[in-house]
């Protein structure tokens, strides 16, 4: 099975793959099981990739798995002129299962249909994310126990966020969640949940914003603050310790639901 869309995935689906993450969460300070311990998986990065790439490789590295790191493509034969087809068939050759971080929208799905061996998309250009998307959906969950009946509001440069495109997606889904897309972040109207993202340079996009005192004052007490990472200047330092800001426990959890997603899918 392949995660190219989250769509890809039904709330049956979901919910499984959230199961074995709070099961992992709980094991934390115990021995994982070592059920990949024969399996091998492919971080196939076409883009700089911090979290993701790291996360996988630790999430492989946890249940036992081994994992062909390649996390710049400047050092394979890409630089040869190999095209993403041929790149994806050979690594099918050499492992259980490929992430893959590429650099146009659409170019996950491409591979998937050539790919030999499950394909997990870990962003495709300014398409989408949809691990990033579960395990955003794990985050909200946890703080809130639901997703409907929360409104969320998005914040910075939607138009190049896959990470949003993919949130998005599942929020449309949802009949009773409310949410809104702002790029005048003068003002942020009162949420439950606040996601904000950087302003994306590399593809071409300009400006920049920031969470004043001012915006902190007037958000909900039991509200959350979210980023996908990396941050630039949106979000400053003096905020992470505010009982509100939740993008370092959202990252954290990025790495229970990368073991459960590729525990579940292999």
């Amino acid at each position: 099975m392949n995660l190219v869309s989250i769509t890809d995935f039904n709330e049956r689906d979901i919910i499984a793959v959230f199961q074995l993450a709070k099961d992992y969460k709980k094991q934390q300070k115990h021995k994982y099981s070592r059920k990949l311990r024969n399996k091998i998986l492919a971080n196939l990065f076409y883009e700089p990739s911090t979290r993701t790439s790291s996360s996988f490789a630790a999430a492989m590295y946890n249940l036992g798995g081994s994992v062909i790191p390649i996390n710049d493509v400047t050092y394979s034969s890409v630089t040869k002129g190999e095209n993403l087809e041929d790149t994806v068939k050979t690594m099918g050759c050499f492992c259980d299962v490929i992430v893959l971080r590429s650099q146009n929208a659409g170019d996950a799905a491409f591979a998937a249909e050539v790919s030999t061996v499950p394909l997990i998309n870990a962003g495709d250009g300014n398409g989408e994310h949809p691990t990033q998307t579960l395990l955003d959906l794990f985050t909200i969950y946890e703080k809130f126990k639901k997703i409907e009946g929360l409104t969320i509001t998005f914040a910075g440069d939607i138009e190049n966020s896959r990470t949003i495109h993919s949130l998005k997606k599942v929020l449309h889904a949802k009949n009773n969640c409310n949410y809104l897309e702002t790029y005048d972040v003068e003002t942020l109207p009162p949420s439950d949940v606040y996601y904000l993202t950087r302003v994306q340079r590399e593809r071409g996009s300009t400006g920049s914003y920031q969470l004043t005192k001012e915006h902190v004052d007037n958000m909900p007490k039991e509200s959350i603050v979210m980023h996908p990472f990396p941050r630039n200047d949106e979000i400053p330092k003096w905020f992470d310790s505010d009982p509100r800001a939740h993008y370092f426990e959202q990252m954290q959890n990025g790495l229970w639901i990368r073991m459960a997603l590729l525990s579940w899918i292999l």
